[in-house]
């Protein structure tokens, strides 16, 4: 039955004085959608984009000024966006006529995060705060969807559409509903060791880019959280020394203003983590062990601590909603050993950013070396906990250029340079810079 994935229409009760925020959500939406399809469709001129990861970098910051959506809603709208820009190259390399996607139909993309779903109701983030709109169910459900799946507890929410039907003014929710584990049938054809692993690994650091992937991303900007929270000490130190009420009242509010913003750069780096496991089809993500990590890591503060944690915990939530797992590995030699040859030596670790195997001469960023070798660590942990005499289905650790096993036979991905190229240096673009 495989997800089991079922769509339910839901007719919503909006309150009169709240239809408006709705209809401005979607503009906004919209707005999102068509300047990311601008700005990504380049034929015949040029190569069009087709990277959620670029589309976001280049757009995210201009569309939360232009618009008040909230986070979530403007990363989905650059989203669709590429979809469609996706689906147009597609159709291009098949010799199909088409254009630049241009969205005008009424509609709003809501996951578990704009959006908090019920048996009876839901809240919807809008440009206005949360409307609360209750489900308009018919006295008898029996045999129909809405008895089927919305009121089955055996069936959780997806992602899912707003939409309008302006003849008779109405706002429908069309809910993705996914039935859960506890809802399977039981199945004779698949099992654990059947299942296709591929691991994304990630590094975290205290300074240059807070993570950086086993696919060659750097992410986030952990200089700038330095500098940011350096500000802000300073600044809080000088303010106490006044004592004043007034010195008091400031203090708190910069920290709740410190504490957003480092909220929201958490989860922008959270998001470019998810997407690079998407992107390349992983089943895992692994991370090193945060345990005592202060006692580890050179230089790392409680800040580090607590930002480190908090970013684990976001992409842990958010890839359980795509069905991805996050664990957590033994970071012992990651740092030491070369992930092309296997050598360990502490000598291997150039500076903080270089890494040169004494053995081999592999040479590539530190950071980049090491979450390959975080995510081989989980791969030698799902492999050995494989029953299948003949070792089970593949696990991989998910590269830039491809998939590797533990047995080191590497898969190129299409269009792909040879593993090691390019290793020196960021892949993507790195945010706040």
């Amino acid at each position: 039955m495989g997800d089991a994935l079922r769509t339910v229409k839901i007719k919503l009760d909006v309150p009169d004085e709240r239809c408006d925020d709705l209809h401005q959500t979607k503009d906004q939406f919209l707005h999102c959608a068509n300047t990311t399809s601008e700005w990504a469709w380049r034929h015949p001129n040029d190569y069009c984009i087709t990277s959620k990861q670029k589309a976001e970098t280049a757009l995210y910051d201009q569309l939360r000024n232009e618009t008040e959506l909230t986070a979530n809603l403007v990363q989905k709208g650059i989203r669709r966006a590429i979809e469609a820009t996706k689906s147009g190259v597609a159709r291009l390399k098949k010799g199909d006529n088409t254009s630049q996607p241009h969205f005008d139909a009424w509609s709003v993309i809501y996951d578990k995060r704009s959006a908090t779903f019920y048996r009876d109701r839901v809240s919807l983030s809008t440009v206005n705060g949360r409307v609360e709109c209750d489900y308009v169910v018919p006295g008898d459900v029996e045999g129909t969807p809405i008895g089927e799946y919305l009121l089955n507890e055996d069936y959780e929410f997806r992602m899912s559409t707003l939409q309008y039907d302006r003849s008779t003014e109405s706002f429908y929710l069309h809910a993705r509903m996914r039935r859960t584990e506890r809802g399977q049938e039981p199945s004779t054809t698949t099992s654990e060791d059947a299942k296709h692993r591929t691991v994304l690994g990630v590094d975290l650091n205290v300074d240059g880019s807070l993570a950086v992937t086993s696919t060659g991303a750097f992410i986030g900007n952990a200089d700038e959280m330095n500098h940011r929270r350096r500000e802000f000490e300073r600044t809080r130190g000088s303010m106490q020394a006044a004592g004043t009420r007034s010195a008091h009242l400031s203090i708190k509010s910069m920290k709740d203003r410190e504490h957003r913003w480092m909220q929201n750069e958490l989860h922008r780096a959270s998001n470019q983590v998810l997407d690079e496991a998407r992107d390349h089809d992983c089943t895992h993500i692994a991370f090193e062990n945060l345990t005592d990590i202060r006692k580890r890591m050179g230089g790392a503060k409680r800040f580090h601590t607590w930002a480190f944690r908090r970013l684990y915990q976001y992409v842990e939530y958010k890839a359980e909603m795509v069905g991805i797992e996050v664990e957590q590995v033994s970071p012992s030699y990651t740092s030491q050993r070369c992930s092309s040859c296997g050598f360990t030596h502490e000598n291997n670790r150039q500076s903080k950013h270089q890494f040169v195997c004494q053995k081999c001469e592999y040479e590539l960023n530190a950071d980049y070396n090491a979450s390959k070798n975080i995510a081989r660590k989980l791969i030698k942990r799902l492999r050995s906990g494989q029953k299948s005499s003949g070792g089970g289905a593949p696990c991989q650790c998910a590269l830039k250029s491809g998939t590797l096993t533990l047995n080191g036979d590497h898969h190129a991905s299409v269009n792909s340079t040879v593993e090691g190229e390019s290793t020196d240096k960021p892949t993507t673009s790195v945010v706040g810079n």
